[in-house]
């Protein structure tokens, strides 16, 4: 596989990522960087998200919400997504690869690992 050339552009999209908690859609970071991008568009956004996420810089959520959110974070952790306002969060909590044990017991597939999606609302939706 022919190695990837650097990008600015990509740059900045990773360094945004890398920036903020938010787990933003594509859109949300397109209008985060076009100012230091003026040049940039929507869809060498998305290509570029695309690319971040097959090379493992990034993460794809889908938070059953009808777009795709993007995590700069790509140690294995957690995600809440507020069913009030939307929002999409980190959750600092223990490790539970435990439940790949229970999903394998009397499975005669392979687990090779988990997805969890917590919901509900978040505190500020909860006042």
């Amino acid at each position: 596989m022919a190695a990837i050339r650097y990008s600015k552009q990509r740059e900045a999209i990773r360094m945004y990522l890398l920036s903020t908690k938010s787990h933003p859609t594509a859109e949300a970071v397109y209008n985060n960087i076009k100012n230091e991008h003026p040049r940039i568009s929507l869809g060498t956004v998305y290509r570029n998200l695309n690319l971040l996420v097959e090379q493992g810089e990034a993460l794809r959520l889908d938070c059953g919400d009808g777009v795709d959110h993007f995590d700069g974070d790509t140690r294995p952790h957690y995600h809440f997504a507020c069913r009030g306002c939307g929002c999409v969060m980190d959750l600092e909590m223990d490790p539970i690869d435990h439940i790949d044990q229970i999903a394998g017991a009397g499975f005669d597939g392979e687990i090779q690992g988990h997805r969890v999606l917590f919901y509900g609302l978040c505190p500020d939706c909860r006042k």
